[in-house]
C-alpha cells in the first residue's frame, strides 16, 4: 500500500498563487507516475498535471497550461503543485494520485486539500 497526504490547500484572491504538497509513505518505492486531479461539487474529476519520477516532459489539462507547474522530489517521495495566476474557476478539492505503470492507472489516492480562488 501507498499513502498520500496533500497539503498547502487553502483561500487565494484571484491572481494569487497555492503550492500543493503530496508525501507518500508505505511502499512509496513501488511509485513511477503521480499525478494531480480537481473536482468541484457537481462536475467530474479533472486530471490536471501528471508527471513520471524517470524524466520526461509533465502533462498539464489545457485549462491549467501555462500556469501551473508539477514537480517532485523523489528522494522524498514528495510531489508539488506550483498554482500561479489562479482564478475563481480552479476552485477545487485537489487530490494526488501515485501510478505504478506511468500513468495509465492511478491506483493510490490522497484525501484531498481545499483550494478556494475569491474573485
Amino acid at each position: 500500500q501507498v499513502q498520500l497526504v496533500e497539503s498547502g490547500g487553502g483561500l487565494v484572491q484571484a491572481g494569487g498563487s497555492l503550492k500543493l504538497s503530496c508525501k507518500a509513505s508505505g511502499q512509496a518505492f513501488s511509485v513511477y507516475a503521480m499525478g494531480w486531479f480537481r473536482q468541484s461539487l457537481g462536475k467530474e474529476r479533472e486530471r490536471v498535471a501528471a508527471t513520471v519520477w524517470t524524466g520526461g516532459n509533465a502533462v498539464y489539462a489545457d485549462s491549467v497550461k501555462g500556469r501551473f507547474t508539477i514537480s517532485g522530489d523523489r528522494t522524498k517521495n514528495t510531489v508539488f503543485l506550483q498554482m500561479n495566476s489562479l482564478k475563481p474557476e480552479d476552485t477545487a478539492i485537489y487530490y494526488c494520485a501515485a501510478s505504478r505503470d506511468g500513468g495509465r492507472r492511478y491506483e493510490y489516492w490522497g484525501q484531498g486539500t481545499q483550494v478556494t480562488v475569491s474573485s
